[in-house]
């Protein structure tokens, strides 16, 4: 009845002045009333009230309600109907990560390998809308999750990826041709591989370069990600007396890596530490967002116009009572 919102709720104030208008009414009212002393009222009281008397307030009321009426219409009530269609461009995104012996490298905390599931956790948790799935490799390559858009799937079989699982190497070529396998049917509008390694390639049967050059046929851009300290690191070796670090040379193609990023269209970041690489995840993010377009459709209905009937119908109301059944003799 009073709508979902006031176009000019500003008038609406104006109805605090109507309990103040009856207030006075009645205070000036009451100081016209003219003292006659009775020995008893007990007659007066014991009698029958007529209609007039009961009804005599009543040309007050209406016109209070009337003018509360009128204000209202002054301050124009509105229902508001609104409806959104929201149309989304997805992204099909691949991650493709390195899990060979050399990713147990303690240059990151705790490795290498747990802090790039941590970051790709991390970047799955932030998108939406988007389908993503899972590449991992070292001599060989496999897909670990399929394109999905079930990220608690996906942060299950991420969270299950360790050394070991393959045979050791680092396949790179391979890795990508899988990412490809898996995204050139893609009807999406982006088509993204993300790369992450920390070595050169030295299995599979597919070049690196070969398997960019695929990927740009098939529009996929290839961010790639080499991660490693500048210089030497730790790496964990088992002795008769247990684990011991021993420091290695960093042997990372950045050049290969560069070229991958160019020719499809993506770019090269390095990651020497968590902070770094967390970081390049997130720039990203940030480049690679699903396009979301949103057509809000907005209907206002006024409601003034009812108010402005009921208040003039109480204007009536009471002015043909106070000319009739309640009229004052002079």
């Amino acid at each position: 009845m009073f709508g979902d919102q006031f176009a000019d709720g500003l008038y609406a104030w104006l109805l605090l002045a109507i309990p103040l208008g009856a207030g006075y009414v009645w205070w000036r009212r009451h100081r016209l009333i003219t003292d006659l002393r009775f020995s008893s009222l007990r007659a007066l009281s014991a009698g029958p009230r007529s209609l007039r008397e009961r009804l005599v307030r009543v040309p007050l009321a209406l016109r209070m309600l009337a003018v509360a009426a009128l204000i209202i219409a002054l301050a124009r009530p509105q229902n508001v109907s609104s409806r959104e269609n929201v149309n989304t461009e997805g992204i099909d995104i691949v991650l493709v990560l390195d899990i060979s012996g050399s990713m147990l490298a303690e240059d990151f905390s705790p490795n290498r390998l747990v802090a790039a599931k941590q970051v790709a956790g991390e970047f799955i948790e932030g998108r939406s809308n988007d389908r993503i799935g899972l590449v991992v490799f070292s001599g060989e390559s496999f897909t670990q999750c399929p394109l999905t858009t079930d990220y608690g799937v996906l942060q299950g079989l991420l969270a299950e990826i360790k050394n070991g699982m393959i045979e050791d190497g680092t396949a790179i070529g391979l890795a990508l041709a899988n990412g490809v396998g898996r995204l050139k049917d893609s009807q999406a509008k982006s088509k993204v591989m993300i790369l992450l390694t920390d070595g050169v390639n030295n299995r599979g049967e597919i070049d690196p370069v070969t398997a960019a050059r695929l990927a740009a046929t098939f529009g996929i851009k290839v961010y790639t990600v080499g991660v490693g300290a500048q210089g030497m690191a730790p790496f964990p070796q088992q002795t008769p007396f247990g684990i011991r670090r021993v420091l290695q040379p960093v042997d990372l193609d950045e050049k290969t890596l560069r070229s991958i990023a160019t020719m499809t269209g993506g770019s090269y970041y390095r990651a020497t530490d968590n902070r770094a690489l967390r970081a390049i995840y997130r720039e990203i993010d940030q480049l690679e967002r699903t396009k979301i377009e949103v057509t809000a459709y907005k209907r206002v209905s006024d409601l003034f116009g009812n108010w402005l009937w009921l208040g003039a119908a109480l204007l009536l109301l009471e002015i043909l009572l106070s000319g009739t059944l309640l009229r004052k003799i002079p």
